[in-house]
């Protein structure tokens, strides 16, 4: 049976709180999923909550029923908290009623099976979680096989990277590892890098993008870095026909898996 939390002040809410900081997420082991959508992603891909936090005043009609199954097996507690107790543990504007604790995400290249000529993003030095999520969300929409972060900014069990991914870290496989380490597990695969820069001289619409792949992106400010350009077996440009001279690192990785995707299916 579900129990009740009314007070703002009581110690686990004061422990939810906490799970937004990284050092609390590392130390724990665990991280924060707000939403319905989000949490119904997560559930569907196999992840199993240690505790879901439920406002019956903020939900809609039928949430309830349709996650309730799915939340509760495997020994996952419920507990049921008032307004108040809810606007203070949310992350996110508007809250729907829904927060999970969720074992953290499994990050290691040594977990990661690509399968054959796999579909693989890699995002170096980005640092903003709102690109991380986006690009992973288009990512499981297109079918990639792995999203690699090298060097980041912040970490895949960030609560709005798993905002903004609507629950899709739960779903693609990701990995967070050293530049170095992920050149070599690359290479020792025959999977070769396509490297998105503006310095490039090709379309990449003009490149063969069937087969093993890597396409790796980096952060809008300084780009990929050496390391990436110099392992690249193509160097891929976006044309820019306007005043500003980048797109958006997520909008940049969209544009080059969907060429990808729209290759492969010819």
């Amino acid at each position: 049976m579900p129990h009740d939390i009314t007070s703002t002040a009581n110690p686990r809410i004061k422990a939810l709180a906490r799970l937004r900081r990284r050092r609390y997420r590392d130390e724990r082991g665990e991280t924060l999923v707000e939403g319905y959508e989000e949490l119904a992603l997560a559930l569907s891909a196999g992840a199993r909550p240690v505790a879901v936090y439920h406002c019956p005043e903020l939900a809609r009609p039928g949430e309830w029923e349709a996650l309730h199954d799915a939340a509760l097996s495997g020994g996952t507690e419920l507990v049921r908290v008032s307004a108040p107790v809810f606007e203070k543990i949310a992350y996110r504007e508007s809250p729907d009623g829904w927060l999970a604790v969720l074992p953290a995400v499994r990050t290691g290249l040594a977990d990661l099976s690509p399968g054959a000529d796999p579909l693989i993003l890699v995002c170096e030095g980005v640092e903003k979680p709102g690109n991380l999520g986006a690009m992973l969300r288009t990512a499981d929409a297109a079918g990639v096989a792995a999203v690699i972060a090298t060097d980041p900014g912040t970490d895949w069990s960030n609560p709005n990277v798993i905002r903004a991914s609507k629950g899709a870290v739960y779903a693609v496989p990701v990995v967070a590892a050293g530049t170095p380490e992920v050149l070599a597990w690359l290479a020792a695969r025959d999977i070769p890098v396509l490297a998105a820069t503006p310095e490039a001289a090709t379309r990449y619409t003009d490149l063969d993008l069937r087969g093993p792949l890597a396409i790796a992106v980096g952060a809008e400010k300084h780009g990929l870095s050496g390391p990436w350009l110099t392992a690249a077996a193509h160097r891929a440009l976006i044309p820019m026909h306007g005043r500003v001279d980048s797109l958006n690192v997520s909008t940049s990785a969209a544009v080059l898996l969907y060429e990808a995707v729209r290759q492969r299916s010819v």
